[in-house]
């Protein structure tokens, strides 16, 4: 899967070219695939990247800034944002329908494999799930506050809102969450993804720490519960603490990235508590994350994010927002006990 750099060099990191024009709010690779990678962005767009060619392949646009995307199938997507309205795509029709609303912006937009259900949550406390046949809504879900972040494994759907709420539903039965937790940081929510073996989850918030978390109840998994800290820099006299923005896991491995606002990508071991590597730094804060499926790439959105306000007022000139397309090795995404494939 590596490219040729013409030097004779295999070439392991390849920028996307036409990127988007603001902030990307995520990137999520096709199902089963490496060739193509869905992009939202402030700037109103979904773009679908050709990322063997590194072209720009086509893209469709909302009235107002993209939060969040993803595919349903090869050719589908789905995305949301400050405009609340749900748009379904069809990339080889080239048409866009008009799915459904939220009451306030979509924050995010997830389609279950698994259960084959399309799932948004949103700033109006709510989570809808959708049937991507029809047109509709089929369910609306309250959450106890705005929605950030959420993901789905099997047939646990884990939500976590503001207020460091996170709820993990069932989505054959969403009469009432089956779990109702508080997050174990103390900050703001930030990511969160399940592990693709099904046994938990990665939470992350703004102050520079991870947990990792257990579905089962009993005594003695959540005894192996723990949180680390992460994206955090030592200067001489002080630590300087970033947001943890993005997760992404590696399906074959259960490892998983992580992307802060220090322009750093880290790749974790969670089940042996070790960090496998560091990436080298980015030119901005990472945005998102997305391995995919085959865990042979690594999709990385540096991103400015305003953690210092806007640029004018920091009298920093602008890094151009970009994706970037990490090929990876096994040595970085394999935990270091697992033998040799």
């Amino acid at each position: 899967t590596a490219m040729s750099s013409g030097d004779g060099g295999l070439q392991t990191e390849v920028r996307l070219k036409e990127p988007p024009e603001d902030g990307i709010s995520a990137v999520k690779f096709q199902p089963n695939s490496c060739q193509h990678l869905l992009v939202s962005s402030w700037d109103g767009s979904v773009r679908l990247y050709d990322v063997n060619k590194n072209s720009l392949r086509s893209t469709y646009y909302h009235q107002q800034p993209v939060l969040d995307c993803d595919f349903s199938e090869a050719a589908r997507s789905f995305s949301g944002g400050l405009d609340c309205v749900l748009l379904g795509y069809d990339w080889t029709a080239g048409k866009d329908i008009v799915v459904g609303y939220h009451d306030r912006p979509i924050r995010c937009v997830h389609f279950s494999a698994d259960t084959n259900q399309l799932v948004t949550g949103s700033w109006d406390s709510s989570v809808k799930l959708w049937d991507t046949r029809a047109p509709a809504f089929s369910s609306m879900h309250q959450q106890p506050d705005k929605v950030y972040t959420l993901d789905t494994a099997g047939h646990h759907l884990v939500v976590g809102t503001a207020g460091r709420h996170v709820l993990v539903w069932d989505l054959r039965q969403m009469t009432q969450p089956q779990q109702t937790r508080e997050s174990s940081l103390k900050y703001q929510t930030r990511c969160l993804r399940c592990f693709p073996n099904k046994q938990g989850y990665v939470l992350s918030s703004i102050e520079g720490r991870v947990a990792v978390e257990f579905f089962d109840t009993n005594p003695e998994v959540q005894a192996k519960k723990y949180a680390f800290k992460c994206h955090r820099v030592k200067t001489q006299d002080a630590e300087e603490i970033h947001p943890v923005n993005a997760v992404a896991f590696h399906r074959q491995f259960n490892t998983f990235a992580t992307g802060g606002s220090d322009c750093m990508v880290n790749i974790w071991d969670g089940f042996n508590r070790k960090r496998l590597m560091q990436l080298h730094k980015f030119p901005t804060s990472i945005s998102a994350l997305a391995f995919a499926d085959d865990g042979s790439m690594l999709a990385v959105a540096a991103s400015y994010m305003f953690e210092q306000g806007e640029e004018s007022a920091t009298g920093q000139q602008r890094v151009e927002d970009s994706v970037f397309i990490r090929y990876t090795s096994d040595q970085e995404v394999r935990p270091k006990h697992m033998p040799q494939q």
